[in-house]
């Protein structure tokens, strides 16, 4: 059984340029969709604004693959990824942006920031993605840096909102693994079906639930808010979500979800750019200890997945 040669490294020490791509847009873009969600969420209620922003990048997402040349997926596929949609989109973001409605962005970064882990600790029943040592301090170094930067923000709110909060990165977590299990198929394999399939499924979900619980799109809903969701589908979901899905696809779990602990660090200098929110002594130590955490988990061995 023949070993493709991992594309990570072009010769000897380069790096696969659509990892650095991919990287770039997890951490930089999401780091900023934190602000926007929490903006969004006060006018447009979190299930019927994931619907839209969702499906309206599925549909764009599907159509580019359609025209690249792949074939829309038959009914076994869909239903085979629909949980998958459900759990990221649902389970995970969702739930991140209810609990916004009461929950502090600061206390909602940390939580969130557990996701890595629990990605690990479900991905190490399988012996290819059982962590080293090395991803084992990269996590907890990450994560340290998470609680220092945000001081250690203490989860106020509503008791539903914190219970529904904590099961996000959860959700999340399981989600991404159950992807990166998915079976090799043309739809599994298309960089833009395979988003396409989760988001759409995922945003029927959500539509769903939005009707079913009564939330209702106000006819006064400002334009701010409306730009704000426009961003959210264009950046957070056509670009980010496409670049994390193929992380998952090709690279450890660990590099996939390292986004998670470079994010707060842009939220907190996006902050400080449109707000002028104070950078302390505390940003620039966390800053260092995420940054190692990062390297860590870019170094050897080769960051993309070997395939038979």
């Amino acid at each position: 059984m023949a070993v493709a040669t991992s594309p990570t490294f072009e010769g000897a020490n380069r790096v696969d340029p659509r990892v650095v791509i991919s990287l770039a847009a997890t951490y930089l873009i999401w780091g900023s969709t934190y602000l926007a969600m929490a903006f969004v969420v006060t006018e447009i209620p979190p299930f019927l604004q994931g619907s839209m922003r969702f499906s309206v990048a599925g549909l764009v997402m599907l159509g580019i693959a359609l025209k690249r040349g792949s074939k829309l997926p038959p009914l076994r596929e869909w239903l085979r990824i629909a949980p998958i949609g459900a759990l990221l989109f649902v389970g995970g973001n969702a739930f991140v942006a209810i609990g916004e409605q009461s929950v502090a962005s600061g206390g909602a970064a940390v939580v969130c920031a557990t996701m890595p882990i629990w990605v690990v600790m479900i991905s190490a029943s399988s012996k290819s993605d059982r962590p080293s040592m090395r991803e084992w301090i990269s996590l907890g170094l990450g994560f340290g840096g998470v609680m220092v930067l945000m001081g250690g923000p203490s989860l106020a709110g509503e008791p539903q909102h914190i219970a529904i909060l904590m099961c996000a990165p959860i959700a999340w977590a399981i989600g991404s693994v159950l992807q990166r299990r998915l079976p090799a198929t043309p739809t599994t394999k298309d960089p833009f079906m395979l988003p396409a399939v989760q988001m759409l499924t995922g945003g029927v979900m959500l539509g769903t639930l939005g009707l079913v619980t009564g939330e209702r799109i106000s006819t006064e809903t400002s334009t701010g808010a409306w730009l704000g969701l426009g961003y959210l589908t264009v950046a957070g979901s056509l670009i980010g979500f496409t670049a994390y899905s193929w992380l998952l696809r090709n690279t450890r779990p660990v590099v996939a979800t390292s986004y998670s602990y470079v994010n707060p660090v842009i939220a907190v200098l996006v902050g400080a750019a449109l707000y002028g929110e104070p950078l302390g002594a505390t940003t620039f130590i966390a800053n260092g200890m995420i940054v190692g955490a990062v390297l860590l988990a870019l170094r050897k061995p080769p960051m993309l997945r070997r395939s038979a």
